[in-house]
């Protein structure tokens, strides 16, 4: 086991439940899970509410301190947990409920919306209890493997502000900076959301840069070798991949398959498509397959690990838990297996049996396949996605291609037994929508959980605590997702959902076979050769999945560590352990983070308010000055970060 010393000590007997935490955490929860909601049906993309609702609840405490008293660290991290469970909730209902509407069999206000309430819940809690045997590992085991960044910069923002005094500074000065630079990219407008470098002699080959704080302080929490193999992976897509396509597409007089295009509307040739539409509409079947190759990957790699975590559950349970979990450190108690046993049992069985649940009116055999479908699935990406955040974070986890590869294993299971019909596109969605939020909390389970472990706080509190969010939080985020549908539909220039978009494709293209199977296969050979090479492969995948802007200011952030660990300012102990609260670069970077994911929702929540996005003030920077100016921005935030990072608190 890891000898990290908790901020708050293992053998300290406390209280660490709080009531008020998750009342306050389950109210933050539910606004800022809705303008996720909001933002992902806009975009395509959410944004981790972690470490917002972190900092959001240790203001809410301090403004309340006259009426309630004074709050403590775990009063903080207890709402943080409950509220950080409604991100991971929009993610998977945004991905996947909108190709319903596409369908034209929308979910009503009424059943319907029991219906996805149900599917958020029950996938919630099972990514939640396949978690719960893994924690020993993936957050004690792998602590200097495996950074964490959201859970480490949330410890960081959480520790600092219990601190108070010097310590705290650097957090909220880095919150500030976040905040005013999202402002005055996203509210004001000033400068280009992002910079596009076209590279001569290359055709099409374009590096995109996004100017954000935010994935500059990711990239500095990660370290640089983990960054330049994420960054490595978007330049093989970027530079590599789609230059060739529009090379090689030329001179071709019809369109290559897939090619998507609206109903009605004329095919388009690869030589008329730019970098984006060639990597929307090709690349991502290659980064799906990638991603999907490296996952089963690492789950066959940490079957050593899954069977002895669960070997030690079940030793607990035979061995009365109650009075195992009595004796353990406060640190090491986890919710008992017996727990962990009959709520998966509970879940599937409900899944199984009850009519609403799972594709409504859909015969009993397809229910039962659905639910045996659904406990493999997210059993698998629960694990994978609990490895993959503990790499490039919350935000960053490609859940989308998690649920792709589920709908495609699930799509050729009916294909093959024949249920095409419309029971069966329906039944194959509402297990991809379980799987992707199972797998998209379970990511957060495990920032959640390894804040927990920073700070010193009891396992089995955290994870009640998570639960209680789902309860509390899947009725609204459901709620919002069908009002904005019934009123604005999905698939077009309002709220295109381009995640549920491709779901809806995969499955349409299975269930007819003609899914790209070639890209496909494709990635999946990117990722074993990067395998055989010895490069992690989920971060080299995640790289060719996500869009290469994502990925390069992720980049310079690690190299802005680099430099840091270059100068040699810093202890090398605590470079190996991803830092701690007395790194002063680790707390800025973390504010950044935090600054520009309270104003990004802030934003979010704005324009669903307007029923509009900000307008701005009428004036930007555009052309070669605007992206001038945003990249010197850029780099003067991290150079405020490396002058910050090489002084350290005493």
């Amino acid at each position: 086991m890891s000898q990290h010393q908790p901020y708050i000590p293992a053998d300290t007997q406390l209280a660490d439940w709080s009531w008020r935490g998750l009342v306050m955490g389950a109210i933050f929860g539910a606004i800022l899970g809705s303008a996720n909601a909001y933002l992902g049906l806009k975009v395509g993309l959410t944004i981790s509410t972690s470490i917002p609702v972190a900092v959001i609840s240790v203001a809410a405490f301090a403004a309340l301190r006259p009426i309630i008293g004074r709050s403590t660290i775990q009063d903080v991290n207890i709402s943080q947990t409950t509220g950080s469970a409604s991100s991971s909730l929009a993610s998977g209902i945004i991905f996947t409920i909108p190709a319903l509407f596409m369908w034209g069999l929308a979910p009503t206000l009424g059943k319907g919306f029991i219906q996805v309430t149900l599917l958020a819940l029950c996938g919630g809690i099972l990514g939640i209890l396949f978690m719960i045997p893994l924690r020993p590992f993936l957050i004690v085991k792998e602590h200097r493997n495996l950074p964490y960044p959201e859970g480490t910069a949330c410890a960081a923002v959480l520790v600092a502000a219990d601190a108070g005094g010097a310590k705290a500074r650097p957090v909220f000065t880095g919150l500030l900076m976040g905040v005013v630079y999202k402002a005055v990219l996203s509210l004001l407008k000033l400068w280009p959301t992002e910079v596009d470098i076209r590279i001569p002699f290359l055709k099409k080959g374009i590096v995109g840069i996004e100017p954000s704080p935010a994935l500059l302080g990711v990239g500095y929490v990660l370290g640089y070798r983990i960054a330049a193999i994420m960054v490595a992976g978007g330049l093989l897509s970027w530079l590599g991949i789609i230059p060739l396509m529009a090379l090689f597409g030329e001179s071709l007089p019809a369109p290559l398959f897939p090619e998507l295009f609206p109903d009605g509307a004329a095919p388009k040739l690869i030589r008329d498509m730019s970098a984006s539409e060639i990597w929307s509409r090709y690349v991502r079947y290659v980064g799906a397959g990638a991603v999907a190759t490296a996952g089963i990957i690492a789950v066959i790699k940490s079957l050593p690990v899954m069977v002895a975590s669960v070997r030690i559950g079940f030793r607990g349970l035979l061995s009365r838990g109650r009075i195992v979990q009595e004796t353990r450190l406060r640190t090491e108690r986890d919710l008992p297996m017996g727990v962990v046993l009959m709520g998966t049992a509970a879940v599937v069985l409900l899944l199984a049996l009850a009519p609403g649940a799972i594709g409504a009116g859909a015969p009993l055999r397809f229910r039962v396949m659905a639910a045996v479908c659904i406990a493999v699935f997210a059993f698998l990406f629960v694990t994978v996605s609990s490895r993959i955040v503990g790499l490039v974070g919350v935000t960053s986890n490609p859940t989308s291609g998690m649920a792709i590869v589920t709908l495609i294993g699930t799509s050729v299971l009916f294909y093959s037994l024949g249920w095409t019909d419309t029971f069966g596109k329906v039944t194959v969605l509402t297990i991809g929508t379980v799987v992707c939020v199972a797998a998209s909390i379970a990511g957060d389970v495990s920032q959640d959980l390894k804040t927990g472990f920073l700070i010193g706080a009891t396992p089995a509190r955290q994870q009640v605590a998570e639960i209680a969010g789902v309860l509390l939080n899947a009725g609204a985020i459901a709620a919002v997702v069908l009002l904005l549908g019934h009123q604005y539909g999905f698939g077009g220039t309002e709220f295109p959902a381009p995640q549920a978009t491709l779901m809806k494709t995969v499955i349409d293209g299975v269930l007819n076979a003609n899914l790209p199977w070639g890209l496909v296969l494709t990635g999946a050979s990117f990722a074993l050769v990067a395998e055989l090479l010895g490069i992690p492969s989920l971060a080299f995948a995640v790289g060719i999945y996500l869009p290469l802007s994502t990925m390069t200011p992720v980049f310079l952030g690690g190299c802005v560590r680099a430099l840091v660990d270059w100068a040699g300012r810093r202890d090398r102990q605590n470079v190996a352990e991803g830092g701690d609260s007395t790194d002063k670069g680790i707390l800025y970077a973390s504010g950044l983070i935090a600054g520009e994911g309270v104003m990004g929702i802030g934003i979010a929540v704005a324009a669903m308010s307007m029923g509009r996005r900000p307008p701005g003030i009428g004036f930007s920077l555009e052309g070669m000055t605007g992206e001038v100016v945003s990249l010197l921005a850029l780099a003067a935030v991290g150079w405020i970060l490396f002058r910050t990072a090489r002084r350290r608190t005493g």
